[in-house]
């Protein structure tokens, strides 16, 4: 990790998000069961954050470009003045966590979402609120085996900024392993419909230790197998 001091965006009012209010961790997991439950939670915090003149960097499911455009219309944004003006920056997740030769690659990734963080500051945005759709992580493409390494790493960028960051998950559509590890890499965490401190929460340097060393275990047992 640099050894320069953290870069800090300055916010000035309180971040509401799920019934609570952020403290110095903001690197949150969201898990919800649908839609409705997913932009019941998110549209109060966009909302706050127009509001309050902060930035917002959102990735979705390119499929459901337009709906998200609605929702954020449906709280009175007017989505085309504030991508216009640098508020609102909208990426499908097929052009910001998948690269244009259909893979993820997760160094990729985390510098964009380090420059993002970065130009809402540069641009005069107290702050950037950030939320990422994770769907595209449950497709059939080279890279996605990398998600939890990715979420971990995330881990060393963070703390820098004082901007949130909310990974939307849809419970369903993940294996209950990788949700628990997805748990593991984030501070924050939606329980029972609250952003609460998460009790499950292992550091990157720590995270990443296990991970090498059970995907070590694994290459030598299949060695073992192949023998």
């Amino acid at each position: 990790m640099s050894s320069t001091a953290p870069i800090l965006s300055s916010a000035a009012t309180p971040i509401h998000f799920a019934g609570s209010e952020f403290g110095d961790q903001r690197h949150v997991c969201a898990f919800f069961h649908n839609s409705e439950e997913t932009y019941h939670a998110l549209l109060p915090f966009i909302k706050e954050g127009f509001d309050c003149n902060d930035r917002a960097f959102h990735v979705v499911d390119p499929d459901r470009r337009k709906e998200h455009f609605q929702r954020l219309e449906s709280i009175g944004i007017d989505t085309a003045a504030a991508e216009s003006s640098g508020q609102l920056k909208v990426y499908g997740w097929n052009e910001a966590h998948i690269d244009p030769d259909g893979h993820f690659d997760q160094h990729r990734m985390v510098a964009l979402i380090e420059e993002e963080l970065k130009l809402g500051v540069a641009r005069g945005f107290g702050v950037s609120r950030s939320i990422g759709h994770m769907g595209w992580a449950v497709q059939d493409l080279p890279g996605v085996d990398d998600l939890v390494e990715y979420e971990a790493r995330l881990n060393y960028i963070l703390p820098r900024y004082k901007d949130p960051v909310i990974c939307v998950y849809d419970i369903s559509k993940f294996s209950g392993a990788v949700v628990v590890d997805i748990l593991r890499t984030h501070p924050m965490v939606i329980i029972g419909g609250t952003l609460q401190e998460n009790p499950f929460f292992v550091p990157p340097d720590e995270f990443l230790r296990e991970l090498r060393d059970k995907q070590a275990g694994q290459n030598q047992s299949a060695s073992g197998h192949a023998a």
